[in-house]
């Protein structure tokens, strides 16, 4: 998937749980983590490695728990 959709993407998410109550990066990365494939959020985690252009603070919040992708086998 495009980096820059998968950066609206993380952001919209990001501003929907921002604008809810307290927590709203760790609600963003469950919500990633329970509804993004795989390389979605390796892809994310590919774009926050290289520095993250685009995020915002929230949803680099988030990307940063998620972690980085795990390794192929």
């Amino acid at each position: 998937m495009d980096t820059a959709k998968l950066v609206t993407m993380a952001n919209q998410i990001a501003g929907f749980f921002a604008a809810q109550r307290g927590g709203a990066a760790a609600e963003a990365a469950d919500h990633i983590l329970k509804n993004w494939d795989g390389r979605m959020r390796a892809g994310l985690a590919a774009h926050l490695a290289a520095g993250g252009a685009g995020l915002s603070d929230v949803a680099r919040a988030a990307a940063e728990i998620l972690g980085p992708a795990p390794a192929e086998h």
